[in-house]
């Protein structure tokens, strides 16, 4: 057993699909299919907590067992769920329209507050912007007082997260396995990605031995992107690619910080980070920090963005 592992639920290895993708979305022109995918992440955050009293109280303090259960597993295509252990070449990912194979593949965790229909809708979003497949490791909520709180434990490297778990082990089995990985993660997910990185880097420093230079360079066959997150720490390693927008609560409180940020000198995005930070929105905090409204729209291929071109 893994020294840093996390004793994990077992789940059933069957792969079920109970999310469908909307119909005729793609034949609907990806000029439309990006208007819906802006709105409907947005929507069904805020339509919780006004359908009705009761689902208002679920978004406070949840109670979805169904999340629950989705907790840490894979997302694929079609809504389809993959217990932790699946191997990533088995996982019929989200891929862009018109393109059904991809050659790059994103491992995507998201944020706080994010059902799992939710996170295929940004999933899409990611394959169209990015042009990759892309497979979602599922962050479940269970309402905002527990999804906060789970924030703190994920800071303070305390407690169970499943999607912590599923995270750090796929990324040491491919690393062990030679292959690169690229790794999005958004608000929570991006610090979700940060503690799974550390857990790798434990991992190879405790069980394989390897010393912090060997560790760095493996490490190296990462690449990151973050947007919005709330994480104020990144190992060494990875390339790293992090978007803020300074009219974003989330990163400038709990993240690394704005472009003016007093305790700038108390954070670390990762040797050789690049912080892309912009300033976009206006008095609705909630747009400021969406995937879909804000963030994607100033993403640029990784590559470029390594490179510092925006």
């Amino acid at each position: 057993m893994s020294q840093i592992n996390r004793s994990r639920p077992s789940f059933a290895s069957t792969p079920t699909s109970s999310l469908k993708s909307p119909a005729g979305e793609q034949a609907q022109g990806t000029k439309k299919a990006d208007a819906t995918l802006l709105s409907r992440g947005k929507d069904e955050f805020q339509a919780q907590a006004k359908a009705s009293p009761l689902s208002g109280l679920k978004t406070i303090f949840g109670g979805n067992k169904a999340e629950r259960a989705n907790d840490g597993l894979f997302m694929g295509a079609n809504g389809q769920t993959f217990p932790p252990g699946t191997p990533l070449k088995d996982i019929p990912g989200v891929t862009p329209p018109g393109n059904a194979n991809p050659s790059k593949t994103i491992l995507y965790v998201n944020g706080i507050l994010t059902t799992a229909s939710a996170q295929m809708d940004e999933m899409k979003a990611i394959a169209q912007t990015s042009g990759a497949r892309v497979v979602g490791i599922h962050n479940s909520t269970q309402g905002i007082v527990s999804d906060l709180a789970e924030c703190v434990g994920d800071k303070l490297d305390k407690g169970k997260n499943p999607a912590v778990d599923t995270l750090a082990d796929t990324v040491y089995t491919e690393l062990k396995a030679g292959r690169e990985v690229h790794l999005m993660g958004y608000s929570q997910g991006g610090l979700i990605t940060a503690r799974a990185l550390n857990d790798v880097q434990r991992r190879l420093r405790i069980e394989d031995g390897m010393s912090s230079a060997q560790v760095e360079k493996l490490m190296g066959k990462l690449s990151v992107e973050t947007f919005g997150a709330a994480s104020t720490r990144y190992p060494d390693g990875p390339q790293y690619v992090h978007y803020i927008n300074n009219r974003d609560a989330v990163p400038v409180v709990a993240g690394l910080g704005g472009s003016v940020d007093p305790l700038a000198f108390a954070k670390d995005a990762g040797k050789g980070a690049v912080v892309h930070r912009f300033s976009e929105g206006g008095l609705n905090l909630l747009d400021n920090h969406m995937l879909n409204i804000s963030y994607l729209k100033h993403r640029v291929p990784f590559e470029q963005a390594r490179a510092g071109n925006f």
